[in-house]
């Protein structure tokens, strides 16, 4: 596509750009900015939406004790379980035992720190959720 036919159509970026490959006036391939595309901008709202559910359904479960919070920060971060140990340096196996209400609440003060700093946040507020 010509580099003045990029879209402009502004979607869930707010301020920021996506950047698209398109024709100059030499017909050279350059680098434009482009603001959103409409197709694009609905199927980035149809995902966040899906996954919007998917934390507020996993909320609803760590308020009803069946998950630990850790599932839930998990969650907002869009992490899966491989992930998350990766990044703890733990297997994922144990990763999943964290997630149980129960076992998450005998973890040590060394481990909830592990998980606090992985998700960038103090070990005492990785205990709560909204």
């Amino acid at each position: 596509m010509d580099r003045k036919d990029v879209p402009q159509d502004k979607g869930i970026n707010g301020e920021w750009h996506g950047i698209s490959y398109a024709v100059d006036d030499d017909g050279h391939y350059v680098l434009a900015r482009s603001a959103g595309w409409e197709p694009a901008n609905v199927a980035n709202r149809q995902a966040w939406e899906l996954v919007e559910q998917e934390v507020a359904d996993i909320l609803d479960r760590v308020r009803k004790d069946e998950l630990s919070p850790l599932a839930y920060h998990m969650a907002r971060n869009l992490m899966d379980v491989k992930t998350l140990a990766r990044y703890a340096g733990l297997s994922r196996f144990r990763v999943k035992r964290h997630l149980k209400a129960g076992t998450f609440r005998r973890l040590s003060p060394a481990l909830v720190e592990k998980y606090a700093r992985v998700f960038n946040m103090e070990a005492e507020r990785l205990k709560e959720v909204p």
